[in-house]
């Protein structure tokens, strides 16, 4: 089954006082990278989340967001630094006894931030950890669903593309056996014109049966039919192969290059081109292939 690494899935969930949003992004990626920004009080599940995304998504940039809201998720308390604190009343006596100041010390003048504050901590909490993991099962099977749809234009396309190089590599096969003839008839034509008609056939077959050796792309075509056979039966994979079918795509440019540099004729070069141009194509889109 062919799967896109793009997709997107999202879910909600909520419980008591709580709500939790969870959003999942997947873009295409060599390897498999996670980027998971949530509260910090659920950082002790984020291996958790990582093994539930690993059971819907092999490989690809993985980008999760968690958004929490509810009451009880800070946990607010006064803060005393008690031995600055008396340093600094001690200090604001010895003060006012060395200038004379008589004004009374208030209330108000200690309540400084750097003496008393109000800290709010992050609580971590069973219930907002199972409803968040609940809502990242659901977005997961949102986000699988619409990668295998992906996944299903990406093989029409690319399948399309496969076709129609297939049918140009079955069309220069039989084409090639063309090429040596015309070659033949091209040396007969040129050498009949310098020499005023008197042939050296002897030479003719020598040089015909250089070039047929040099110009001899059946083999190349062999391995690249090989190759896109291959290619159509690692679509039907059920495990991830967009690696396997960008190597294999590889191997196919490699042998059209091949083709193109043994080329001597016209037809066949413009035949390289547009089958580059195919795999050129492919390439694009099995980069989105997971």
């Amino acid at each position: 089954m062919v799967e896109s690494m793009t997709g997107f899935g999202s879910s909600k969930k909520e419980s008591g006082s709580f709500s939790a949003l969870v959003e999942i992004r997947t873009v295409n990626h060599r390897f498999s990278e996670y980027q998971i920004r949530m509260p910090r009080q659920l950082l002790r599940i984020e291996d958790k989340m990582k093994k539930k995304l690993g059971q819907y998504i092999q490989r690809g940039r993985i980008e999760v967001y968690v958004t929490v809201e509810g009451e009880g998720m800070m946990n607010r308390q006064i803060r005393v630094d008690w031995a600055l604190l008396d340093e600094y009343v001690q200090s604001v006596k010895r003060i006012k006894d060395k200038y004379s100041i008589r004004n009374e010390m208030t209330f108000q003048d200690v309540m400084r931030e750097e003496l008393i504050a109000i800290e709010e901590k992050e609580t971590a909490n069973e219930e907002i950890e199972r409803i968040v993991l609940s809502a990242l099962n659901e977005a997961c099977v949102q986000l699988k669903q619409m990668r295998i749809m992906e996944g299903g234009e990406l093989e029409k396309d690319v399948n399309h593309h496969l076709n129609r190089l297939s049918m140009r590599a079955a069309e220069l096969r039989v084409y090639a056996k063309e090429v040596v003839r015309h070659y033949q008839e091209r040396l007969t034509k040129r050498m009949t014109d310098f020499l005023n008609g008197q042939l050296d056939e002897a030479r003719i077959l020598t040089e015909v049966a250089i070039f047929a050796d040099k110009a001899d792309i059946n083999e190349e075509l062999t391995r690249l039919q090989s190759h896109i056979k291959q290619f159509v039966i690692t679509l039907q994979g059920k495990e991830p192969i967009g690696r396997k079918l960008d190597f294999l795509l590889q191997e196919m440019n490699r042998e059209v290059n091949t083709i193109g540099s043994k080329a001597n004729d016209s037809k066949v070069a413009s035949e390289v081109v547009e089958m580059k141009s195919l795999l050129e194509k492919m390439k694009e889109q099995v980069q989105n292939i997971e």
